[in-house]
């Protein structure tokens, strides 16, 4: 079993509170480099809400 296996796994019933994870880190990376690497920070999110799964996109705060 591969670690992206174990962390799906883990996160089987939480992808909602998993994708808010992710926008959160990379929201806050942005404001830290100054939006210097947002379309990086953007594709990495992407790539992570799409290992994730579900269907849901992150709900706006």
């Amino acid at each position: 079993m591969s670690m992206l296996d174990k962390l799906k796994g883990m996160l089987k019933g939480h992808e909602d509170q998993a994708r808010q994870g992710v926008e959160k880190a990379g929201d806050t990376f942005d404001s830290r480099t100054g939006n210097k690497y947002q379309s990086h920070v953007d594709g990495v999110q992407e790539k992570l809400n799409d290992q994730i799964g579900g269907t849901d996109k992150p709900k706006e705060q």
